[in-house]
């Protein structure tokens, strides 16, 4: 009976809202709707031509002007029809493509509302309210079908397209997805290029009708990076309006489809969806019933309620592991800095130009005397980071190959199971295990991605035989399969299928390179980590600038977390690798601080042992710091100028020098982190019990602190507070502050 009064209604609406329209724009919603807290309304209309439209309100304030809806699908499978020329012959489809975005009439349209609690493997909290109403409008093109589902939450709107079961549409593939957002104002935008192969960029600010203007400058060199439009950005989109509006576009369940860009018309301020393309140029295959990822709409008005949005967690499916028992967060130390810096090497030999795996002897070869990962420094790690209470270390360059790794288009560049000479895989396995620690693995696969695939299992096996429960994977150079890119569909389906496979082994996996996530964490909390954008390797690589950690909380981490690898004392590289004079752009204080701005199940402690070893007493906040948590404020945020944040551990999930500080305590941490500017913020302590008194340990920037002139200047204090004290701390340039609170 529902169903059949909104099918009467849409008819009735549908033949009222055609004779308002003008053009191809729609005047009047067909239908509305609200979302729980009745803030936010979103409105459904159908122009004259039959396109959809939906549009979003914030109270009386337009976030999204009505936006058109849709695709254009190819018209035939693939190219069958030869076309010979005088000088060449070609193949091409015997069908046009065609607009599946127009001629549409409506069906009928279900409206449901949700409201549940749900408690994650690991997170900013311990449970998340997943609440929202939601509309499904069912569309007929002729025989063919399609629904568009609604749903909006107090912090925002998702929506997706659904191809049901159809005779009709069956096997299909996409041309372009014709998805709009056309904004209501020329907003301030925190952005990156648009890229089909990478996010390791930095973010510009500037209005919307700049983009264009300020491309190329935004652009910076990488091993695979392939740009596509001057007026191209990528999601997670943050953006402020001149009203006090905090705007963002991505999207959520991103599986089996191609990562999603957004093209700005610079004139009408709209952006239209624009899919990462596979090899072909082709968007997207598709077989029937099938759905596309969520495209979100986020907007509070409050910075902070942005960084408490759980919006994109909730728009993915329940966890899909039955026992989930194995998965836990990891603090670590790794033989990785070292490399990045240029300290060490990856590599073991340079007796060869190019090598060949199958034949290259390298028990034969002469040591250069560089490598990295060898037993002695692997188990100096191990010492260090049991000594202080760490769960694991990470070992990059154990396995052979690393001489011509990256850049070669080299289909055998790894087996992933043979280590080098000089790491003992089995005794140092032990060892780590007899001092409480687990190494961690390394898979670099250098983009070649059938050659990972087809040795996958025997490295998960490899794992397992030694005891790993963690793998760090990465996917540096252009893809070897020639014209593929990062984010394409194949390349989506492929991490999935590594997270997959690597769950049937209690494998967690922390993917470097990968597409940006868009929390299917959710379904499979073993995608423990992700990079996927400009992380600390950038500081040497000639310096990433200190907004850059006030602005990825707004953005990347909106999809889920990032394996930062935070922790960098030292900041002169000059004093460790002769003739380098980069430094790290940031204070010890900000490096301390990224423990709780910069949330991670999978938090690294990334500088050399030694380095540690001249500030233990600075070092004692990262081995406090909880990394999984059961509840987080936010204190304080501007994006792209500063982040203010509180969080209590989670009790269950504490482990070693964690857990000394917190287990069985009433302890929580906060952390501020600032952009170039120095500032001074104050924020209540009212999250702390009542009744309480509380030790606070400031960790905090010298009066004298600066990121460029004097970066490793910094104070330790402390102090009795209670929930009914404030705190006002100053940040220097390129600085931030780390506190810990224990109850007495």
């Amino acid at each position: 009976m529902k169903k059949t009064i909104a099918i009467l209604a849409s008819i009735l609406l549908f033949s009222v809202s055609c004779s308002q329209n003008a053009g191809n724009q729609a005047q009047e919603p067909l239908f509305t709707m609200a979302s729980p807290d009745g803030e936010l309304t979103m409105g459904f209309y159908m122009t004259a031509q039959g396109t959809p439209q939906y549009s979003l309100n914030f109270g009386d304030k337009p976030v999204i002007l009505p936006s058109s809806l849709g695709y254009e699908l190819r018209g035939s499978l693939k190219a069958q029809k030869v076309v010979i020329n005088a000088d060449n012959i070609t193949k091409e489809d015997k069908e046009a493509s065609y607009m599946f975005n127009t001629g549409f009439e409506v069906l009928s349209v279900d409206n449901d509302s949700f409201d549940e609690t749900w408690t994650p493997v690991w997170g900013e909290e311990s449970s998340i309210r997943n609440n929202y109403n939601e509309m499904a409008v069912e569309l007929a093109q002729g025989e063919k079908r399609l629904i568009i589902r609604f749903r909006l939450f107090d912090d925002g709107l998702g929506f997706r397209y659904e191809f049901p079961e159809q005779p009709s549409l069956t096997y299909f593939v996409i041309k372009e997805e014709l998805t709009e957002f056309r904004m209501a104002g020329d907003h301030t935008a925190y952005w990156i290029p648009g890229d089909f192969d990478t996010q390791e960029y930095e973010y510009t600010e500037s209005r919307l009708s700049e983009i264009a203007g300020r491309f190329a400058d935004a652009l910076c060199p990488n091993d695979s990076q392939t740009p596509f439009s001057p007026n191209g950005v990528q999601t997670s989109l943050q953006m402020k309006s001149d009203d006090g509006l905090y705007i963002n576009i991505h999207e959520a369940a991103l599986e089996n489809y191609g990562a999603m860009h957004l093209l700005l018309d610079p004139k009408t301020l709209t952006f239209t969806s624009f899919l990462t393309p596979e090899a072909n140029g082709w968007k997207g295959y598709m077989q029937a019933p099938r759905t596309s990822p969520w495209r979100t709409v986020q907007v509070t008005d409050d910075a902070r309620k942005q960084l408490a949005s759980r919006m994109v967690l909730n728009l993915n499916e329940p966890c899909a592991l039955e026992d989930v028992s194995w998965i836990h967060p990891v603090k670590y130390m790794g033989v990785w800095w070292e490399m990045i810096s240029g300290k060490s090497s990856w590599s073991y030999t340079a007796d060869a130009p190019t090598i060949d795996l199958e034949h290259f002897d390298y028990a034969a070869s002469t040591p250069h005397g560089f490598h990295g990962a060898t037993n002695e420094n692997v188990r100096r790690y191990i010492d260090f980071a049991a000594a202080n209470g760490f769960d694991a270390v990470l070992v990059e360059g154990w396995n052979i190959g690393w001489e011509d790794w990256a850049n070669c288009n080299k289909d055998y560049v790894f087996d992933f199971v043979t280590p080098y000479p000089d790491f003992d895989i089995k005794a140092l396995n032990d060892y780590a295990h007899s001092k409480g620690i687990r190494l961690v693995m390394h898979h670099e696969t250098s983009s070649s991605v059938r050659n990972y695939e087809r040795h996958l299992e025997a490295a998960y096996k490899l794992m397992e035989e030694y005891g790993y429960d963690a793998v760090k994977s990465g996917y540096v150079g252009d893809m070897v399969t020639p014209g593929d890119h990062h984010y394409s569909q194949w390349m989506v389906n492929h991490y999935q299928y590594a997270v997959t496979e690597a769950a049937k082994h209690h494998i967690m996996v922390n993917a470097h390179e990968a597409v940006r996530p868009t929390g299917i964490c959710r379904t499979y909390p073993n995608l423990i980590g992700n990079e996927s954008a400009r992380g600390t390797e950038y500081q040497a690589f000639g310096g990433t600038q200190p907004n850059h950690t006030t602005i990825l909380q707004f953005t990347r981490l909106n999809g889920g977390p990032m394996d930062f690898t935070p922790g960098i004392f030292e900041m002169d590289f000059s004093k460790f690798v002769p003739g380098k004079n980069t430094k790290v752009l940031a204070t010890l204080a900000n490096q301390l601080s990224l423990y709780v701005t910069m949330y991670s199940p999978l938090q690294m402690a990334a500088d050399f042992p030694e380095h540690y070893a001249e500030h233990m007493d600075a070092f004692q906040f990262i081995k406090d710091v909880a990394v999984d948590w059961e509840e987080s404020r936010y204190l304080a945020a501007e994006p792209n100028d500063y982040v203010v944040i509180a969080r209590k551990p989670k009790q269950s999930t504490l482990s070693g020098a964690a857990a000394a500080f917190s287990k069985g305590k009433d302890t929580w941490f906060v952390g501020g982190t600032t952009d170039e500017q120095s500032r001074t913020v104050e924020f209540a302590l009212d999250f702390l019990s009542p009744g309480k008194s509380y030790t606070a340990t400031i960790y905090a920037d010298a009066a004298d602190a600066d990121y460029e002139t004097n970066p490793q200047a910094y104070t330790i204090s402390s102090r009795k507070v209670t929930s009914q004290d404030s705190l006002s701390m100053n940040m220097a340039r390129g600085g931030g502050f780390a506190i810990s609170l224990k109850a007495d």
